[in-house]
């Protein structure tokens, strides 16, 4: 009950399939197995934002994304995934803020990204749904969102339309390049690839390797818009300042019987939404992580019941017309994920250290918008092509420099 293959690909999620894509398609290595335990696309995958932008605070990762965007871009002219082109727009009620959005915006265009910074009167003509309390805001225009799951499957039947395979089943220990499932089978691969996403670590350690990975707990929700507040042509809208939720004495009171102190103090920067769906769409989903929560990843995820009513609250902060849903929610569902990630928030792509075992993964809140240039270098690194200038800032081995693994807690991290 063996087999072999020049090329196994561990986790069928968005960094898996499109791995397999782009070493069959894009390299014709026709012998790639992928295998997971589930469904396709289905672990995190599927509760992804979908949203992509190529605005990172360093310059490897504005052009590991650039790349990305451009292969977006070429596979739009293929097949339809809903690729557009709405943008991200940063809005802040602070003129200090402002004055570093314009910094940012000077701090980035050397590496290859741009960001127009806009003033109140730019900003709410444009935008006229935004609070009058903003001074301003930064849109970034290389940036918008896309149908992951009709990317992701459109890639995987192409790959296994070139001769490339999907195995179900769990992967139970490594020996080498040698992996072994839980049916009792064994597949001997030229090399072994770790795309597990939040299973990552677990998966490493099969192979003797202890990777720099934690994960966190991030959650979103999507409300029924029923009184169309939201513009279906909005960016990605991101408030990027911190405030306090205006609850009522009777609210307060019943969030501290509760224990929700977390709720009641200073909230985070960084509440956020975008439209959902197609122009006679109703949805927008929204996210806020207040939570800063690291956890081993596990399913059912844990629950937040007042996710919905603090997000939309945070909202009203930004769109003043999104109170008309104060007395009563919209209908609203909440999924969410694991953000497993490095502590300086840059992927881990190509050589592990260990023979044949290559990495594809740590891709954190951006797996989606990453997808395509992270499987694009791991495959220059399998097929032995000549690299990006970035390449090695992704390596596992970075953190073989001292000096790196002593600044990586302070770097930015772009997260939103």
């Amino acid at each position: 009950m063996s087999r072999t293959t020049d090329v196994l690909v561990i986790g069928a999620g968005i960094a898996g399939v499109s791995a397999a894509y782009h070493l069959t398609v894009g390299r014709e290595i026709t012998d790639v197995i992928v295998v997971d335990p589930r469904p396709p696309l289905t672990l995190t995958s599927d509760k992804s934002t979908e949203c992509y932008r190529n605005f990172w605070p360093n310059a490897p990762m504005v052009g590991l994304m650039n790349r990305s965007i451009d292969l977006f871009e070429e596979l739009d002219g293929i097949t339809d995934f809903g690729l557009n082109r709405n943008g991200y727009l940063f809005v802040t009620g602070s003129e200090a803020t402002l004055e570093g959005m314009r910094g940012q915006a000077e701090d980035v265009a050397p590496l290859g990204a741009t960001a127009n910074v806009w003033g109140r009167q730019e900003l709410l003509a444009r935008h006229p749904f935004l609070t009058p309390a903003a001074v301003g805001g930064m849109f970034v225009p290389r940036a918008g969102w896309l149908r992951a799951q009709d990317l992701g499957q459109w890639m995987l039947d192409e790959a296994r339309a070139r001769g490339g395979a999907l195995i179900t089943s769990q992967v139970v220990g490594i020996d080498g390049r040698t992996v072994h499932l839980d049916d009792g089978a064994s597949i001997d691969a030229g090399a072994v690839v770790i795309a597990a996403g939040p299973m990552s670590g677990r998966v490493a350690e099969m192979a003797g390797l202890d990777l720099p990975l934690f994960s966190e707990l991030h959650l979103k929700v999507a409300f029924k818009d029923h009184l169309g507040v939201i513009p279906r042509d909005a960016p990605m809208t991101i408030w990027s300042d911190t405030q306090r939720i205006a609850w009522s004495n009777e609210e307060r009171s019943g969030l501290e019987e509760l224990g929700r102190d977390d709720l009641l103090g200073e909230m985070p920067i960084y509440c956020h939404f975008r439209p959902e769906g197609g122009a006679e769409s109703p949805y927008f989903v929204a996210l806020w992580e207040y939570h800063d929560q690291v956890i081993e990843p596990r399913w059912p995820l844990p629950e937040d019941d007042l996710y919905p009513e603090v997000v939309m609250r945070g909202l009203t902060t930004m769109v003043p017309g999104l109170a008309a849903y104060a007395d009563r929610l919209p209908e609203s569902f909440v999924d969410g994920g694991y953000y497993t990630k490095t502590v300086e928030n840059r992927p881990l792509i190509g050589p592990s250290g260990i023979d044949g075992i290559h990495l594809l993964t740590g891709m954190s809140g951006f797996g989606v918008m990453v997808s395509q240039g992270a499987a694009d270098l791991l495959a220059s690194h399998l097929t032995g092509r000549s690299l990006p200038p970035y390449a090695d800032a992704f390596l596992l081995s970075r953190y073989d420099d001292p000096d790196y693994a002593a600044s990586a807690n302070a770097a930015a991290s772009g997260q939103l």
